[in-house]
C-alpha cells in the first residue's frame, strides 16, 4: 500500500463517514478505482478507530455529560441536564441493537455485497433520493425516545449494506419520526460510536491474525490520521448543512457518483 493511497482513502473515509454519502459505498469504489485491495480488513479497521476519534472530539462535551450521568444519578444529584443525557445513555443502547442482531448473523452476504460495484451503485441511489426527500419532512421537534431510538438504529442496521449511508439512514428516519433535524443529526453522531466500536472488533481476530508489516505502520498511522482530521471537519460541515436544511445538496452528489460507477462498469 502506498503512502499517497493510504492518505486519499483516510480522506475518503473521514469525510464519508459521517456525510450522508456512504463510507462504505467510496470506500468500495475508491479501491476499486485505485486498485487497492490488499491489507483491506487492516486497513478498514484503522481508519474506523481514526473516525471514532473525530467523532469523541466534536461530542466531547455531551459524551462526558453521558459518562458522568450514571453516577451522578446512584448519588442523587442528577439536574434536568442530566436526566436528559441519562436517557441518551439508555437510547444509545436501544438503538444498537438492531445492528447487533444484523452484523454478526448476516455477516457473509454483507461481505459479498463489498465485493459488487454494483450494489454500491444501487445502493448510493437509495441514498440520494432519501436526502433529496428530506428537505419536504416538517420538522415537529419531537425529543429522541426509546421507540425512536430503536427505529433509527434500525436504519443504522440497514446500512450496514455499502452503499446506504449510516448518518443519512438515521438522521432521516429521525426527521420522519418528527424529531428536530439538528438532534437527530446529534444523535445520530453519537449512537455511531458503538457501531464504529463493534465494527472494528468483528474484523479485530483478523487483525490479529494479519498484523500490519513494520515497514507499513508510517503508512497506515498517515491514513488513520488523515480519516480524524477529515471527520471533524466533516461532523462540522453537515451539522451546518443540516441547519440550514440543505440536505438535498449531499442526495445530487449520491445520484452523481452511482451514475459514474455505473458507466465505468457498464461502459
Amino acid at each position: 500500500m502506498e503512502l499517497i493511497k493510504a492518505i486519499i482513502l483516510g480522506i475518503v473515509q473521514g469525510a464519508t463517514e459521517f456525510l450522508p454519502v456512504s463510507s462504505s459505498g467510496h470506500l468500495v469504489l475508491g479501491s476499486h478505482i485505485l486498485g487497492f485491495q490488499e491489507q483491506g480488513i487492516v486497513f478498514d479497521v484503522l481508519l474506523h478507530l481514526g473516525t471514532l476519534v473525530s467523532v469523541v472530539a466534536v461530542f466531547r462535551q455531551e459524551l462526558s455529560t453521558m459518562a458522568k450521568a450514571p453516577f451522578l444519578w446512584m448519588l442523587n444529584k442528577l439536574d434536568d441536564k442530566g436526566r436528559h443525557y441519562l436517557l441518551w445513555d439508555l437510547y444509545v443502547v436501544v438503538a444498537t441493537i438492531p445492528a447487533v442482531f444484523v452484523g454478526p448473523f448476516y455477516k457473509e452476504q454483507i461481505e459479498k455485497m463489498f465485493t459488487s460495484v454494483a450494489v454500491v451503485c444501487f445502493m448510493l441511489i437509495v441514498t440520494g433520493l432519501m436526502m433529496i426527500t428530506a428537505q419536504f419532512i416538517t420538522d415537529r421537534s419531537r425529543p429522541v425516545n426509546g421507540a425512536r431510538a430503536f427505529l433509527m438504529g434500525c436504519g443504522q442496521a440497514f446500512a450496514i449494506i455499502p452503499g446506504v449511508s449510516r448518518s443519512g439512514t438515521t438522521i432521516f428516519i429521525g426527521m420522519l419520526l418528527g424529531i428536530n433535524r439538528e438532534t437527530a443529526a446529534r444523535f445520530s453522531f453519537i449512537m455511531s460510536i458503538p457501531a464504529i466500536l463493534g465494527a472494528a472488533v468483528l474484523n479485530f481476530g483478523k487483525l490479529l491474525a494479519h498484523p500490519p508489516a513494520s515497514g507499513a505502520l508510517l503508512v497506515y498511522a498517515a491514513g488513520t490520521i488523515s480519516a480524524a482530521l477529515t471527520g471533524y471537519l466533516a461532523i462540522i460541515l453537515l451539522l451546518e448543512v443540516i441547519r440550514k436544511n440543505r440536505l438535498q445538496w449531499f442526495g445530487y452528489y449520491c445520484l452523481a457518483v452511482a451514475s459514474v460507477g455505473l458507466i465505468v462498469l457498464y461502459a
